[in-house]
């Protein structure tokens, strides 16, 4: 090696495999009558769909979900958060929601 770059950089330690239990009927959500080609798509990630789904639906606490998603109640927290404002964004602004596959 050249001495500069003899050390390897780390972006953060490795994310951690979540657990999702989701069986999905659509991928894809949007505001009646516009068509798709129209729309701007807010993408929601598999683990925000299971964040909300355990919560709203299940209405576990979040140390219950943070424990079924095999993560921290704080990491629970910002993922729920991003999955609320995406959501709240799509709806007041009109926009289309993909739910990545992942």
């Amino acid at each position: 090696m050249n001495g500069q770059n003899d050390y390897i950089r780390y972006k953060g330690r490795p994310r951690l495999k979540r657990r999702i239990k989701l069986d999905l009927q659509a991928d894809y959500f949007k505001p009646q009558g516009v068509p798709m080609r129209f729309l701007e798509i807010i993408e929601l990630s598999k683990e925000e769909v299971e964040a909300l789904r355990l919560k709203n639906i299940k209405n576990l606490n979040q140390s219950a979900c943070a424990k079924k998603m095999n993560t921290s109640q704080s990491t629970f927290q910002r993922i729920l958060y991003s999955a609320y404002k995406k959501i709240s964004q799509a709806l007041v602004e009109g926009k289309g929601i993909r739910i990545l596959k992942d």
